[in-house]
């Protein structure tokens, strides 16, 4: 899908409701800009619940800590 917004004088871009859609993007949903290149990636801020467990069978063993630094 291809979509076009203008900067605004405000330095605001309104997201396409096709896209807003697609994704089910809130108003009030955070986002994070992840300059790529050339370009940035746009990503929303995944709420803390959706985090539970994203670590599952992770290795904890020889972990750095910043306590090991400088």
């Amino acid at each position: 899908m291809s979509a076009v917004a203008t900067l605004s004088g405000k330095f605001q871009i309104s997201i396409p409701k096709a896209i807003r859609e697609e994704h089910r993007w809130q108003a009030g949903q955070e986002f994070v800009f992840m300059p790529k290149g050339l370009g940035v990636l746009l990503m929303p801020v995944p709420e803390l619940e959706h985090l539970a467990g994203i670590a599952k069978g992770a290795k904890t063993h020889a972990y750095r800590d910043r306590k090991d630094r400088y």
